[in-house]
């Protein structure tokens, strides 16, 4: 196991996702996407409906990755190996995460809010960012950073570490329909048991991620005690139940308030960030996601 998620790892690094028509994310959006299309008037009809638009779909991709299990044994070792870390890989999205916010650094390093503007929206936040400022960018992509440091990275290997491919991938399903699906809008019904089910799933890997970003803050010879209070005080702030834990750890970690008008403010009174902060976040981002890899492929000697 520990070779597989270490080459997921490497691979990622090295290749970052494979194009669109060839993600398995891309496969699954199209499946919801094709059941939201179709979903009934009738609310009540709609929370069954998008029940069964999540149910339907971790099924299939269970039985699919077991039959890929059952078919790897008859592979060369190495071979299997292999491709089991690629299957692994493509439930992972460290580089992109990584390389989307290196481009909104970019863009307000050199002043050009309308650039850093736009490379927020299309990559990392799905809230408007036409009239954020400066700061607001830089605490919005830093807070993607980290929620994204558990739903991207940290809890696809978790559950590969408790139920090899089948429960990473059904992961993966459930936390593309709440992303999909999950929102207070027109969506709110069928999208219910998805933001449901990611919320309980999520339970675990983001507080581990918390945790890890504290213990990758006092390694990396920073914050790590204010990573520890903020995280304990604030991460309940967010409607979210889990994406305030490693956000709050991170604002500590970090020494600057990440605030969301209207909705939460992790930190107060630290100072507001700015671009080179965001690249700070990233390497933060990294140290934590080796520390996860560490401690999810331990396994005590007997």
């Amino acid at each position: 196991m520990s070779r597989e998620a270490w080459l997921a790892l490497l691979l990622d690094g090295l290749f970052g996702d494979p194009p669109g028509a060839w993600h398995p994310v891309a496969w699954m959006g199209r499946y919801i996407a094709a059941w939201q299309h179709a979903r009934p008037r009738d609310a009540g009809l709609q929370k069954a409906w998008g029940l069964a638009t999540v149910l339907s779909g971790v099924a299939l991709v269970v039985l699919g990755m077991r039959r890929v299990e059952r078919w790897l044994v008859r592979w060369p070792r190495l071979w299997a190996i292999l491709a089991r870390a690629w299957l692994l890989k493509c439930t992972l999205a460290v580089r992109g995460l990584a390389r989307a916010a290196s481009e909104v650094q970019h863009a307000l390093a050199r002043d050009d809010l309308p650039a850093a503007r736009q490379a927020l929206a299309w990559h990392l936040v799905s809230r408007p960012t036409q009239n954020l400022t400066p700061s607001q960018i830089a605490a919005a992509a830093i807070e993607s950073v980290f929620e994204n440091a558990s739903d991207g990275s940290i809890a696809p290997l978790f559950f590969y570490r408790w139920g090899g491919l089948p429960a990473a991938w059904a992961y993966r399903f459930v936390n593309t329909a709440d992303a999909m699906l999950g929102y207070l809008d027109e969506r709110r019904h069928v999208g219910w048991a998805a933001a449901r089910l990611d919320d309980v799933l999520n339970g675990i890997p983001a507080r581990l991620t918390a945790g890890l970003v504290v213990l990758a803050a006092g390694l990396m010879g920073g914050r790590a005690r204010d990573a520890w209070r903020v995280w304990r005080r604030d991460a309940h702030r967010t409607a979210s139940p889990n994406a305030g834990h490693p956000m709050a750890a991170a604002a500590g970690a970090l020494g600057v308030v990440l605030d969301k008008p209207g909705h939460y403010r992790l930190n107060p009174g630290a100072r507001p960030p700015t671009a080179r902060d965001i690249g700070r976040a990233v390497r933060l981002l990294y140290a934590t996601v080796v520390l996860a890899w560490l401690v999810l492929t331990w396994r005590p000697r007997t």
